[in-house]
């Protein structure tokens, strides 16, 4: 049966009560998934002059709660985000890989697709991708020019300039509108009310699970964050909840009400029947809304890419009007063929072997929980070495205390960005947390990997060891790098 959904409360169904559900009556997107710096030096020069001014501008932790700027430019380019139909993504974890499983579903049932994720791990093409393939760095570079001008005059208006996520999210509207797409899958920055992206209409929105993250700006509690990330269920829409903690479930249900949306719960309308652990992946069974989906192969590990993958299916499934106007399921072939040219750069993703070395961006304790388990699950490592770099804004402690049962030792390092943890703090805590025995410090990301490297291999008892490089998608980015993986 569909996994049951997790601290569930009785009187949730007061709040059920009042809202529709969503029950059943009755060529995937192919490329590199990171691309490389152009080969051609002109171009490459003039990508590197658009991310210099990009980084000029307000960073990514740096928000003002408003949309006046955005909606100032979406007004004045003609409104390219309301050009397509989009399906809209918040949550604190999970919502790159579902985004991506998304876009392969929609893009093997020959739609064109325009996906929108943050932040990147290598490039920051990587964030706007058409057909399934990140942006050319020529197209990247066109769109900046187009729409600079008018930039600039929604800087010169306002009381603050445009910030690096709100220009580069209006750049992902206006290629999606120039392709055009059939439809753009939207992932938030950060939050829903306020983010940047929330001046798109969601025909489809989706939340993946809440956990506590960003709580100086969002909330201490999962209910407080469930607020803000409600901004992006609009009027009429179909909304899919992946399991959710009872507080959190309760302010969207609630708000779900009250703007009339349409409701798909994870455990309740669809969900994960069973799953097997296989070779590259894991083999599924999940129920959609439209039916049971057998034997479905994804390449990638751990429990939470599966139920990941059932919120993915659940919402092309809604998207196509599945559960409300159709009962039928959607064409099985397609549906394992979509889910099995799914990937995701930086999640448990493996690099190298002898030692295998593998990478997640596991980023605050609910998601190093869940990489845990799937590194546990999938691996089977004899003896596991970690790599940890994290931005100092986060709750390292706890990430540091999800992984402290699983890791045999742990490097602590830095990454390259100012947001980065002074690496003699982060050896602080990791120390309260490993004991010092088990703590290495190594200022440089590239030392860092050796060192792990050379843990991995010192002695022959254990030829089942492995790395884990983990704690930023910045860290995993620069890593990937250092590591050869282009």
């Amino acid at each position: 049966m569909v996994d049951a959904e997790t601290d569930r409360d009785p009187d949730l169904a007061v709040i059920e009560a009042g809202s529709r559900t969503l029950r059943t009556q009755s060529g995937p997107p192919q490329g590199d998934a990171v691309p490389a710096r152009p080969e051609d030096p002109e171009v490459d020069r003039a990508l590197r002059e658009v991310e210099t001014e990009l980084a000029g501008r307000w960073g990514e932790t740096k928000l003002d709660p408003s949309l006046v700027r955005v909606e100032a430019l979406m007004d004045i380019l003609g409104q390219p985000q309301r050009a397509y139909p989009a399906i809209h993504i918040t949550g604190t974890n999970g919502k790159t890989s579902t985004a991506r499983m998304i876009e392969a579903l929609l893009g093997a049932f020959d739609l064109r697709t325009g996906r929108y994720t943050s932040p990147h791990v290598q490039s920051v093409t990587e964030r706007i991708s058409l057909d399934g393939a990140p942006i050319a760095a020529e197209r990247f570079i066109e769109t900046y020019q187009d729409i600079k001008p008018y930039v600039e005059m929604v800087d010169e208006r306002e009381e603050h300039r445009m910030s690096f996520f709100e220009v580069i999210t209006s750049m992902a509207f206006a290629a999606f509108a120039d392709a055009p797409v059939d439809v753009a899958v939207v992932e938030v920055g950060m939050g829903g009310t306020w983010d940047a992206t929330n001046v798109v209409d969601g025909t489809v929105a989706v939340v993946t699970p809440i956990s506590l993250d960003h709580t100086d700006r969002l909330g201490s509690t999962p209910g407080d964050i469930a607020t803000e990330k409600a901004g992006i269920v609009k009027s009429g829409a179909t909304v899919v909840l992946a399991q959710q903690p009872v507080d959190a479930a309760q302010v969207l249900l609630k708000h779900s009400v009250e703007v009339d949306a349409t409701v798909a719960r994870e455990g309740m309308e669809f969900g994960v029947v069973a799953r097997e652990v296989a070779v590259g992946g894991q083999l599924l069974t999940l129920r959609g809304l439209g039916g049971e989906y057998e034997e479905l192969f994804l390449p990638l590990y751990g429990a939470h890419q599966a139920h990941n993958a059932a919120v993915a299916l659940a919402a092309v499934e809604a998207f196509f009007g599945i559960g409300s106007q159709h009962a039928r399921p959607l064409d099985i072939d397609v549906v394992r063929r979509a889910f099995a040219s799914v990937t995701s750069p930086g999640r448990l993703e493996v690099v190298r072997s002898s030692p295998t070395v593998v990478l997640d961006a596991a980023h605050n304790p609910a998601g190093a929980r869940v990489t845990a388990d799937g590194i546990t699950e999938a691996f089977g490592f004899s003896r596991l070495i970690g790599v940890v770099g994290t931005s100092a804004d986060k709750d390292v402690r706890g990430l540091l205390e999800a992984f402290e049962p699983i890791f045999a030792e742990v490097v602590v390092t830095r990454n390259s960005t100012p947001r980065a943890m002074d690496v003699d703090e982060l050896a602080g805590l990791a120390v309260e947390v490993f004991g010092a025995e088990r703590v290495q410090v190594e200022p440089r990301l590239d030392d860092a990997l050796e060192a792990a490297i050379t843990l991995a291999e010192e002695e022959s008892e254990y030829s089942g060891a492995g790395v884990l490089v983990t704690g930023s998608v910045i860290t995993v980015g620069e890593a990937r790098l250092l590591l050869g993986r282009r």
